[in-house]
């Protein structure tokens, strides 16, 4: 059983957002718990591109039945669903 340093995986993920989708201009903010989505962050596009992040970074395999808001769709909704594959 593998555990991760969320505070790590939280740098991470907010690190690849903010070059991915806002093109290195910090000045945009969200919360860790603000949704994708309804923020306008990331469209189902960005979605294909952040699983391959997922996939590539922390080498957890993002199923179809898994491409669901609840495990995608926030900072923190993804940190849990890293934690529950590397478990």
């Amino acid at each position: 059983m593998a555990v991760i340093d969320k505070d790590t995986v939280r740098k991470e993920i907010r690190d690849f957002i903010y070059e991915t989708y806002f093109f290195g201009d910090e000045s945009e903010t969200f919360e860790d718990t603000d949704s994708f989505m309804e923020q306008g962050i990331i469209d189902s596009t960005g979605v294909l591109e952040l699983t391959s992040f997922l996939e590539e970074k922390y080498g957890v395999t993002v199923d179809d039945d898994e491409m669901l808001p609840a495990n995608l769709d926030s900072v923190e909704n993804l940190i849990g669903f890293i934690e529950r594959k590397k478990s």
